[in-house]
């Protein structure tokens, strides 16, 4: 059994929904192992050229920089906890 459950199909839908052409993915080190099982399986369903962003991931305020000058349509950045909004008035 997978330590980390990548939820793929969610990742799918949003890229078919949003028509991208050029996907960059960001892991969590701890996911780094899985980037290429993750981009065969997003290629496969999405025919989506996809990019491994390598660098750090520290959360949802690493965002790489730099990605429009690739050509990037759509980040997929993956975390080990969800990310909450904080509502207004919280």
């Amino acid at each position: 059994m997978p330590l980390y459950n990548p939820e793929l199909e969610k990742a799918i839908e949003r890229i078919k929904a949003e028509k991208a052409k050029v996907v960059c993915i960001q892991l969590p080190d701890g996911m780094k192992p899985l980037a290429k099982e993750i981009e065969e399986a997003i290629a496969k369903e999405t025919g989506a050229r996809v990019l491994i962003w390598l660098g750090s991931n520290f959360g949802a305020c690493d965002v790489p920089l730099g990605l429009d000058r690739l050509g990037v349509d759509l980040l997929i950045s993956w975390g080990h906890n969800r990310f909450h909004k904080l509502q207004e008035g919280w």
